[in-house]
């Protein structure tokens, strides 16, 4: 196998590629600009039903245990409300990779997070059907949502990296093994 190109961008590069290439238009980004207030206003609900299929999971409960629900509430809004920020720039890429590590870093299995996509999807369509253009921002919304979601899984690619290249001796190496080859 050979080196790839996408292997020598690193750190913050990666953040500003992953920007770049989601390719928002301008008029994606007023869009969800437009349907920050509508998002606010659904971010409750969201919240709520986003924790009450964490609860209602043994496997995913267990990382609540002595949390305080009414931050981890406030933080979880916060994420929800700025999707629709319409400001997708370096800054909030590194606010969604420090999410990534943390949930990193208290040992969360990557497949969680991504299946509660599956709560997040209906909030963002439903804030987007309320649009004047419901196509152009369902569109806008989904793109930002794989932005958050391709950042947050950097975060684990990058700790799987970081420990392996220390056992192997080498990042190459180490991408190497984790391609199979």
């Amino acid at each position: 196998m050979e080196d790839r190109s996408s292997w020598q961008i690193k750190d913050e590069a990666t953040l500003t590629e992953l920007v770049a290439l989601m390719n928002l238009s301008p008029e994606e980004i007023a869009v969800m600009k437009d349907m920050l207030p509508e998002a606010q206003a659904a971010a409750p609900g969201m919240t709520k039903t986003f924790y009450e299929r964490l609860f209602a999971h043994d496997a995913t409960a267990e990382y609540l245990k002595n949390v305080s629900m009414d931050r981890l509430h406030g933080m979880v809004q916060t994420w929800f409300a700025e999707l629709f920020s319409g400001q997708y720039d370096n800054a909030y890429a590194q606010r969604r990779l420090t999410i990534g590590h943390v949930h990193v870093k208290i040992g969360l299995p990557v497949r969680y997070p991504l299946a509660m996509l599956d709560v997040v999807m209906p909030f963002g369509e439903q804030v987007a059907a309320k649009h004047a253009n419901p196509t152009l921002a369902a569109q806008a919304f989904r793109k930002v949502l794989a932005l958050d979601v391709a950042i947050f899984n950097q975060a684990y690619e990058d700790n799987q990296l970081k420990h392996l290249a220390e056992l192997v001796g080498g990042e190459r190496l180490a991408r190497r093994l984790l391609a199979g080859t």
